[in-house]
């Protein structure tokens, strides 16, 4: 028992407890660290919670989405710096491995700038929430779609036509959201010069307040006529604006066109057909 009782002290004497301290403040420092992103992730959370459990909005889902990027990151930095502290005190010389990495960093910073740009481009689009699930955008005046899936490399577009396009993040340089808060559908309409300028105002308000009471949920105001807008060949074109909800412009616009349509058929204003005016010229013959 004795010699048992000696060789556990042999040993706990020769523990490097002034390491084992500096590893134990090491790790209590990580510790702190991913406690602190982890309430910095929960405070975002709280602050975007709508308090409806059973739906989760769009910035709950952002969110979310950032909420885990921070902790990825910080999990992958504390790891890390708890394996060079680890080799370091252990008498482990970590300057080649620093000097190696280095150098893989670089080369694979360079080989991956394009994949860091899209992540860091995706990171500030979460965080300024430009858009998001479900919106409808156009992004540099050459796609235009349904947002489908959004993540911190690329924007997923689903076009009028079913077509996928998957977006780096890093080459969108210029975004319209189509489908923000509110839209407005514009119909132009061109009518003859034979018809009068105020009756042609009146059908089309008539036209848009009854839109506005068969449409509630789409039409949010009535159809607002903003006067005649250009002076043509064959008549002149009135400009029509109607304040609709989200996405709702085209099949708006659309249905506007034809109540329009039929109401001008009820009314007699006529619109017009390109017509053309042909002179001919008749050489003078005599009978001899």
């Amino acid at each position: 028992m004795g010699a048992f009782a000696y060789a556990v002290g042999d040993i706990w004497n020769r523990l490097p407890w002034a390491k084992l301290q500096k590893l134990g403040l090491v790790i209590l420092t990580g510790l702190i660290i991913l406690w602190g992103v982890k309430l910095a992730a929960a405070a975002v959370r709280r602050a975007v919670d709508d308090g409806n459990d059973s739906v989760t909005s769009e910035a709950e889902r952002r969110a979310d989405t950032l909420a885990s990027v921070l902790m990825n990151a910080a999990r992958v930095v504390v790891g890390i710096f708890l394996v060079l502290s680890t080799l370091s005190e252990f008498g482990v010389n970590i300057g080649p491995l620093l000097a190696g990495a280095s150098v893989a960093g670089v080369a694979l910073g360079f080989g991956s700038q394009a994949l860091v740009k899209d992540v860091i481009s995706g990171f500030f689009m979460l965080m300024e929430n430009a858009y998001g699930v479900g919106d409808i955008i156009s992004v540099d005046d050459k796609h235009v779609g349904t947002v489908e899936r959004l993540t911190l490399r690329v924007t997923q577009l689903r076009d009028s036509e079913g077509k996928a396009h998957f977006l780096p993040n890093g080459s969108i340089t210029r975004v319209v959201v189509l489908s923000k808060e509110f839209a407005r559908a514009l119909v132009d309409v061109e009518v003859g010069y034979d018809s009068d300028p105020d009756k042609v105002f009146e059908v089309l308000k008539a036209v848009g307040l009854a839109l506005k009471a068969d449409l509630p949920e789409a039409v949010l105001e009535a159809t607002e006529v903003k006067g005649v807008e250009t002076l043509g060949a064959s008549g002149f074109t009135v400009r029509t604006l109607t304040k609709v909800a989200p996405g709702k412009q085209w099949e708006v616009a659309r249905e506007l066109r034809k109540r329009i349509l039929l109401g001008f058929r009820v009314s007699g204003i006529e619109i017009p057909f390109p017509q053309r005016v042909v002179h001919h010229r008749g050489g003078a013959s005599g009978d001899e």
